[in-house]
């Protein structure tokens, strides 16, 4: 009878091990973002004439364990929302889609790795969120404990380090302007400036912090970049079944001062 009740305790625990492994190997930000899901999101990335292989899964999740609020803050609608604005915003950033693109325009995220005009060498735009000017290489490389002003191309030849600039400058506020992720998390109150200035919550702020002084502001209709952005966006909403929300776009918001 003894041996019975071992035996069965052995079998319990053993069920409960498994079950703790299975669930460890699915936290943060890969209880959403699966290796299916991202090679469905970023199908292209490794076609002729993308330099997008360069970006890989495992990257990503290692990249995204430094930042432990990323893709987990708030509800599971919330943590979506947020992943799919990440890869809405630096699919737009890295595309090399056009209109006739084999699946459309908003499937041919990450398929750049550098800036292909170079505004700002050699801190011109790398990675995924495309990390451009010195001041930005400066603060990412501090606050990652790189040499990134002495070393700017390892964002392009570090798929880690890549990602990790783009989600530290996702996570981090700068100047005046509040962090994407505060944002898109409803973590963010806007001000009386930012009301009258049209700076409301929702992931058309998340284009004004990114680019808004050349995609924001301008009336009317979206600029080509806000539309862009939007898509891969909606795109991404509907692959991870979430909501997209309100403010989608931001031509009415004045941008922000610049930094720098």
């Amino acid at each position: 009878m003894r041996r019975k009740l071992f035996a069965l305790l052995a079998i319990a625990g053993a069920v409960l091990l498994a079950a703790a492994g299975g669930a460890s190997g699915q936290q943060g930000v890969g209880a959403i973002i699966t290796r299916q899901v991202f090679e469905s999101m970023l199908s292209h990335r490794g076609d002729s004439g993308c330099q997008g292989a360069f970006y890989t899964y495992d990257a990503f999740v290692n990249a995204a364990a430094r930042f432990p609020a990323f893709g987990t803050t708030g509800d599971a609608q919330t943590r979506r929302r947020e992943l799919a604005a990440f890869f809405g915003q630096t699919s737009h950033e890295t595309t090399g889609g056009w209109p006739t693109a084999p699946g459309g325009t908003f499937a041919w995220g990450y398929c750049r790795v550098e800036e292909q005009k170079q505004t700002d060498p050699p801190y011109y735009g790398r990675g995924p969120i495309q990390l451009t000017h010195k001041y930005n290489y400066d603060l990412a490389g501090k606050a990652l404990k790189l040499d990134l002003v002495g070393k700017p191309s390892l964002v392009s030849s570090d798929p880690v380090v890549a990602f990790e600039t783009a989600i530290w400058f996702w996570m981090t506020p700068q100047a005046a302007k509040p962090s994407c992720h505060d944002v898109i998390t409803g973590r963010w109150t806007p001000g009386a400036g930012d009301r009258a200035a049209g700076r409301l919550a929702g992931y058309g702020l998340l284009t004004n912090i990114i680019n808004g002084g050349l995609e924001c502001g301008k009336g009317g209709q979206p600029t080509d970049g806000d539309s862009n952005r939007v898509g891969f966006y909606r795109r991404y909403c509907k692959m991870l079944g979430v909501a997209e929300g309100a403010n989608l776009n931001c031509q009415n918001q004045k941008p922000y001062a610049p930094a720098g």
